[in-house]
């Protein structure tokens, strides 16, 4: 299933190849569709990690390459070479500068590792798949968008602010009538229907905080 390359803005849709004609949706006769499957994240395409590794990864190979070619032939190797190989062999392990590249080249390759087995996107949410075809996404913004749009509609609340994670959602709301109590249950009601309506593959978790404004002078 080829994943979505651009997955900015409102909520994301993908339509997955057809099983039988490797294209993609479905053509009038074919046979029913399959439940729906399980919504999972969608993975990045890490274009820009990969990219920038393959351009080091083919310079320095390109140069090496040209040093050994040139050396073949009868001409001198490059000075860098010559250096390297030289420090390479009289400088002990112990010292500073190789433990500093030794750790720099570990953290590069531990990086690359989890670029390679994280799915990435964490600012879209995975959507209920209602159909085994279709994947859909929402932006993590645009969903606390909504979910501010709803909570103002609850009498007595004067300013909302709603952060919206993969599991978890923080409303921190200012009232400037009404009892407290009621409004945090009012706000409640609002933001878990609104949560629901989102349509998303795992509910997150709901905290809601109401406090009066504050008061000036």
């Amino acid at each position: 299933m080829n994943e979505p390359e651009n997955t900015q803005g409102p909520p994301v849709a993908e339509r997955a190849p057809d099983a039988q004609s490797g294209r993609s949706g479905s053509a009038p006769g074919h046979r029913p569709a399959a439940p729906a499957g399980r919504a999972k994240r969608f993975w990045s395409a890490r274009r820009t990690p990969a990219t920038l590794l393959a351009l080091v990864v083919v310079g320095a190979s390109g140069l090496l390459l040209y040093d050994v070619a040139s050396v073949r032939a009868g001409r001198p190797a490059m000075h860098w070479r010559r250096v390297l190989a030289d420090e390479l062999a009289t400088r002990p392990l112990d010292n500073i500068w190789i433990e500093v590249g030794a750790a720099a080249a570990m953290a590069v390759g531990l990086w690359l590792i989890v670029l390679a087995v994280t799915p990435g996107l964490r600012s879209v949410l995975p959507m209920r798949r209602e159909n085994p075809q279709v994947r859909a996404g929402l932006e993590r913004d645009a969903a606390a968008l909504v979910l501010r749009d709803r909570a103002m509609e609850v009498p007595g609340v004067q300013s909302v602010q709603v952060r919206m994670k993969r599991s978890r959602v923080a409303a921190r709301a200012r009232s400037h009538f009404r009892e407290l109590d009621d409004v945090r249950t009012d706000l409640d009601t609002a933001l878990r229907a609104g949560i629901t309506e989102l349509g998303l593959a795992t509910a997150p978790r709901l905290s809601v905080h109401v406090r009066r404004p504050a008061r000036k002078g």
